[in-house]
């Protein structure tokens, strides 16, 4: 069955848009803010491993700019996914409740490695480690959540395949980041390695966005058709 869902059903594809480009500025921003006021080194952190994102956007206006673009697209992927839920469940019929709490728990789990990040303590850095990897890991899972049901109500959306490779993208990153823990002896070397895996694992995630900001938009402005 060809589903077709009124405009009005599918979220905004500014949502996701701006979910896409607010982290990726934020990021690169606090970058190069930091290699200008000497906080890291200069280097392309994708292919150096230089610098870590948290490291990149601890200190200085670096963490000041990171945090004021951060916590905005928090809030942001957490709305992101409560309309993903709703969009899922027009054209399935069934609600995705997984999809919208994996989501919002990721993104506040985002709020908490943003507010906390450049501040000194064991704890903060506790809080900042789990922050940041529930974030990278419940955003996962709650693509996961997409995929099944798109598999098994959808599986004809022009979204799908785009999705479901950025998925494998992603988890071939965190078994890379698994193995080079695991393999890598010297810790500068380990470090790197890491550091190159966290930044490419957020240019997957921006990826993410921008395939479901594209099928919104898609949906939104093609032409209306009888059910069939």
């Amino acid at each position: 069955m060809d589903r077709r869902v009124a405009p009005k059903a599918v979220p905004p594809a500014w949502l996701p848009l701006l979910c896409a480009l607010l982290p990726l500025l934020a990021g690169h921003l606090a970058l190069w803010l930091s290699v200008r006021d000497g906080w890291v080194p200069a280097c392309i952190p994708y292919l150096d491993g230089c610098t870590s994102i948290s490291r990149a956007a601890r200190e200085g206006v670096g963490n000041v700019v990171f945090k004021v673009l951060m916590l905005p697209a928090a809030g942001l992927q957490a709305l992101f996914w409560w309309q993903a839920r709703g969009w899922l469940r027009a054209h399935s019929g069934r609600d995705a409740v997984a999809v919208a709490a994996l989501g919002v728990v990721a993104a506040a789990f985002l709020v908490l490695y943003a507010s906390f990040l450049g501040s000194e303590g064991e704890v903060y850095r506790l809080l900042r480690r789990y922050g940041i990897t529930v974030y990278f890991g419940g955003t996962f899972l709650a693509l996961m959540a997409v995929l099944k049901r798109m598999s098994r109500a959808w599986r004809g959306a022009p979204a799908f395949r785009p999705l479901q490779f950025v998925a494998v993208g992603m988890l071939g990153l965190g078994v890379a980041s698994v193995v080079a823990s695991a393999t890598v002896a010297d810790p500068t070397a380990r470090d790197h390695w890491e550091n190159r895996l966290e930044w490419q694992l957020g240019l997957w995630l921006t990826a993410m966005f921008l395939v479901f900001a594209w099928a919104w938009w898609r949906e939104r402005h093609r032409p209306r058709l009888s059910s069939s």
